[in-house]
């Protein structure tokens, strides 16, 4: 059997966007991939720092994070860029002036602002303390980040923000006034980009799984892509192949569709 390589999206692909959980049938099925010889790979927004046990127990061969920023093969650390101080610094003071809601997200801790009101991030704030994740507000001495998220109610102040900084940084806009900002050049396409070359594994042989708008380049980039039944309607239209609902055995389904399972 010739050796594949998957990359499998966190939220809404391997972890059930309803209920917060992982399904023995996606737990398995990935393990399984990996045991008939595949390599098995997380491909994330979140950085290091946001993933949690339960998706470490699995047994992923590594791990691309913030967007393509971070790069792991089993445990040696491939690929690692960070904002320099100065534009961190910058940011934080542009986010309280234009009123924006952020999360700013490191390999080391998450930074929240110790004011905060927004009930999303007060929810993933929560989320993120209970999980025992590195939580800390934005005004600790050695704030570090890759890569952050912020939430306007306001169409004005969030086009301020995207017009100042984008010829610094690509905007992914999400639902609900979301956007997730990384630094230009980087993206969930470049670490595989970056992954094939150095196992040396062709782009015929890999093979992307995801459902939301951060999706896009990487399941544009690879020649197999696989959108979750319950994907965002954009994904939909673009994949080559679409599987079940993450709630419906949709990550067993595309593996065994593909026999690598």
């Amino acid at each position: 059997m010739q050796q594949k390589i998957i990359f499998f999206d966190i939220d809404g692909t391997i972890l059930s966007h309803r209920n917060y959980t992982i399904s023995d049938s996606t737990r398995d099925s990935i393990r399984q991939a990996k045991a008939n010889g595949h390599l098995v790979y997380i491909n994330t927004g979140r950085t290091i720092a946001e993933i949690d046990d339960e998706i470490k127990e699995i047994g992923f061969d590594g791990y691309v994070c913030g967007c393509g920023t971070y790069i792991s093969y089993h445990s040696s650390v491939l690929l690692h860029t960070t904002l320099d101080d100065s534009i961190r610094q910058a940011i934080i003071q542009d986010i309280q002036e234009y009123q924006l809601d952020a999360v700013l997200e490191g390999s080391n801790a998450i930074y929240f602002d110790s004011q905060v009101t927004n009930e999303k991030i007060i929810f993933i704030k929560d989320m993120y303390q209970k999980k025992l994740f590195s939580v800390l507000n934005w005004d600790a001495s050695d704030v570090s980040f890759d890569k952050f998220c912020i939430w306007s109610s306001s169409q004005k102040a969030a086009n301020s923000f995207h017009e100042k900084y984008e010829d610094r940084f690509d905007f992914i806009f999400r639902n609900g006034h979301l956007m997730e900002v990384v630094p230009k050049g980087y993206s969930k396409a470049t670490g595989i980009e970056f992954l094939l070359k150095h196992l040396n594994i062709s782009h015929e042989n890999a093979y992307a799984l995801g459902d939301s708008a951060n999706d896009f380049t990487m399941l544009k980039y690879v020649k197999h892509s696989i959108g979750m039944g319950n994907s965002e309607e954009l994904i939909r239209n673009m994949v080559s192949y679409l599987t079940k609902d993450v709630d419906d055995g949709g990550v067993e389904h595309a593996l065994r569709h593909f026999q690598m399972i």
